[in-house]
């Protein structure tokens, strides 16, 4: 038992931590950050509550309506995390709280969003992807489906960077039009991905996120990216050889020599992903890894919690 605790402890303390400062900072209730969509106003009653009344209305025509949501019970929450191999960048910072990798980063804001989630008593399920849907679980709000979550969050850091896996691909897409046509309608989505995609696939993750908001669902997509090596090819003027932690390709070039197409090629997609999820309303965040958890989840959550 002590073990199994010890297990997911570490996950579960930092990711309560980080909570705790979200809740601090809002000044309010945690229980407004997660609402599903907004669907439209009704005339206030008096005796009921005066949780929901919209003041920013009220200031402009002096008169009393409550929000109505699209689903005013519990939400289900699926979230989506990305473990292929690219999410290892960089490798050696893997499960490091301090100064995360993208996947340390995905795991790490997963389990900040289930403790809220819990917290708020709405369910919560978790899709561990790469080439297909490794894990996979249902939507429960129980603590004791919170600490097996964080098991397999655990579980997830624990990735060999060789072995029988390295192989892997992304290919997540088709997972995400599954996803789409399983859940509860109008649950949310929240997928954690680096998005780092052939040509084709490219394509093929914007129809998905597309059948996503099709049926109904919200969508929050954490572009996860390490700014400094990743994005800019920061590296020295010498020849350094490039290994692809997927196909394993090894590709020797003076950095100096590609950086300019490299970082303009790098932007365009990151433009391009951020311009179609806003087309298609789905909540686009930014996630330099080397930032932190702190500087880029608790400053998105209190601005969410702010806005419901």
């Amino acid at each position: 038992m002590i073990e199994e605790v010890a297990r997911y402890s570490g996950l579960e303390l930092k990711a309560r931590q980080v909570v705790e400062g979200f809740i601090t900072g809002l000044h309010r209730s945690p229980f407004h950050g997660f609402s599903v969509e907004f669907a439209e106003h009704r005339q206030y009653n008096a005796g009921e509550s005066t949780h929901d009344i919209d003041w920013k209305l009220y200031g402009r025509t002096d008169r009393l309506y409550v929000k109505r949501y699209e689903e005013e019970t519990n939400l289900r929450c699926q979230l989506m995390v990305d473990q292929s191999r690219s999410m290892m960048f960089p490798v050696e910072n893997m499960g490091n709280f301090e100064n995360p990798n993208k996947l340390t980063f995905a795991v790490m804001g997963a389990a900040i969003i289930v403790e809220l989630l819990q917290r708020q008593r709405d369910a919560f399920g978790l899709t561990l992807m790469s080439d297909g849907v490794d894990e996979e679980t249902v939507c429960r709000s129980s603590g004791v489906h919170k600490h097996y979550v964080y098991g397999l969050l655990e579980e997830a850091l624990k990735q060999p960077v060789k072995g029988d896996k390295e192989e892997r691909r992304t290919s997540i897409a088709e997972t995400l039009h599954l996803t789409a046509e399983r859940l509860h309608r109008r649950s949310m989505v929240v997928i954690f991905t680096d998005a780092f995609l052939d040509g084709g696939e490219w394509e093929e993750l914007m129809e998905a996120l597309r059948h996503l908001r099709h049926c109904k669902h919200e969508v929050l997509l954490f572009h996860t990216y390490e700014e400094t090596l990743e994005m800019a090819l920061e590296f020295e003027s010498r020849p350094t050889e490039f290994i692809d932690l997927e196909s394993k390709r090894h590709l020797k070039v003076n950095p100096a020599e590609v950086a300019t197409r490299y970082k303009e090629e790098m932007e365009r997609r990151r433009a391009t992903l951020k311009e179609n999820a806003v087309k298609y309303g789905i909540d686009y965040v930014a996630v330099p890894v080397e930032q932190g958890f702190e500087q880029i989840m608790i400053p998105y959550l209190l601005k969410r919690g702010r806005a419901y």
